[in-house]
């Protein structure tokens, strides 16, 4: 059983609270659970504990803060409900390898339009069907955890159907096969007028496709907050090759961080694309009089 629904609801929830004091009570109240087995849910769901999720969302909203006003350091300490400007520092240098101050004058001056324009991410391959019409780049303002997520940002007038861009990664499947495997990740959008989602397809040997899921049946659009997706995919025998990665079709502009590949349990359904699912089991319109 899964609570991608509730979970999606409390991310909410804490993203619009961040600077307000979080509890376990008071967030699990808010998925509608006992607190007992929210936090063992959204552990197993989002693969982070609640108390871990909610530091690393502060500090990341703390970066941004840092590196785009003149706030002070004891005041960014306090509007996201660190107990003095020594934990916060603390804190704050272990994720990102400086304390505050250094953090601000270091980076600031580094990261001029918030945005790498080079069209290279490290390790992940940039395509689609119309790759002319996207532009891809690593965003250094907006951003989930860390200081960096992936933006893929559409600069066509025009699109006609079926026409995306997306980053992706392939992986072996041979460690993977007969396991049930998730792809996640934290996506943001603005102004999606077509659709995006991840995706994870496996293709055999001969680069026939096995299972896929890209989300179409629960696609991503308009304007939205960070938000958990995953798509689950069990890996069968003769699975070669595993294919992930997030899609953005039509105008609009799409982040993508914290991307995350692992095994789950049975206990997780998987997400695979039906076609009875999808596709209806009867003629529709058949007299072509309905509107």
């Amino acid at each position: 059983m899964t609570h991608i629904q509730e979970i999606q609801i409390v991310l909410d929830y804490i993203e619009m609270n961040l600077c307000e004091e979080l509890t376990l009570d008071g967030i699990s109240k808010v998925g509608g659970f006992s607190k007992f087995y929210f936090h063992r849910i959204f552990q197993r769901e989002v693969g982070i504990s609640l108390y871990d999720y909610i530091r690393k969302r502060r500090l990341a909203s703390a970066a941004s803060v840092l590196l785009n006003s003149n706030t002070s350091i004891l005041d960014v300490a306090l509007i996201y409900h660190f107990e003095s400007q020594e934990a916060f520092t603390r804190a704050f240098k272990s994720v990102y390898q400086l304390p505050p101050g250094r953090y601000r004058s270091a980076i600031k001056d580094l990261s001029i339009g918030g945005i790498n324009m080079n069209n290279e991410i490290k390790d992940w391959i940039i395509t689609g069907t119309a790759p002319e019409k996207y532009q891809v780049s690593i965003d250094h303002n907006i951003y989930h955890m860390g200081s960096k997520s992936a933006m893929i940002h559409s600069i066509g007038n025009e699109f006609s159907i079926g026409e995306f861009g997306t980053i992706m990664q392939q992986i072996s499947a041979k460690t993977f096969v007969g396991k049930r495997m998730r792809f996640s990740g934290f996506v943001k959008t603005q102004d999606v007028e077509g659709w995006c989602g991840l995706w994870m397809r496996i293709d055999s040997a001969l680069s026939v496709t096995l299972k896929l899921d890209n989300m179409q049946s629960r696609p991503i659009t308009g304007t939205t907050e960070w938000n958990y997706y995953s798509c689950v995919l069990d890996i069968p025998e003769n699975g070669a090759i595993i294919n992930i990665g997030i899609l953005l079709t039509g105008k609009g502009q799409v982040w993508f961080d914290n991307a995350d590949f692992q095994e789950v349990d049975h206990n997780t359904p998987t997400t695979e694309f039906v076609s009875e699912d999808v596709f209806p089991d009867h003629l529709l319109n058949p007299s072509f009089e309905a509107v």
